[in-house]
């Protein structure tokens, strides 16, 4: 990622990939779609190229969505025994529509926490 040298000021990364707004400027778009990422910033034309969360936010979901599900599907078994078929028509639509906007958040967050931080890909110096 090149420096960057226009002049914003800073905003809030939770925030931000919250809403699902640029890194930069807080205003403009950062996904194209669900989770597809635009090219660059509508507002202040930022380039996206850098952003590359990987599989952190679905680390994250995992963990944090199958908490909450399994921890829900044992509360209501234990309290009341419900039959199979009822657990999977209420959890299973719930997985997935949890699982979507949380990989969403999560995608969003750890993007500008890297634009943030300025942080890169690693790489060994062979000078």
């Amino acid at each position: 990622m090149n420096e960057d040298s226009a002049h914003f000021p800073p905003v809030d990364p939770v925030k931000t990939g919250l809403k699902g707004c640029c890194p930069r400027c807080g205003q403009g778009k950062l996904f194209n779609g669900l989770l597809a990422l635009r090219p660059r910033c509508s507002a202040c034309g930022l380039d996206y190229a850098f952003a590359d969360a990987g599989d952190g936010p679905a680390v994250f979901v995992i963990l944090i969505v199958g908490f909450i599900i399994i921890g829900s599907v044992l509360w209501l078994e234990v309290n009341y025994a419900p039959p199979i078929w009822l657990h999977i028509l209420l959890f299973g639509p719930l997985t997935i529509i949890l699982s979507l906007f949380a990989l969403r958040w999560c995608k969003g967050i750890l993007i500008a926490m890297q634009y943030r931080h300025n942080a890169r890909e690693g790489r060994i110096s062979r000078d």
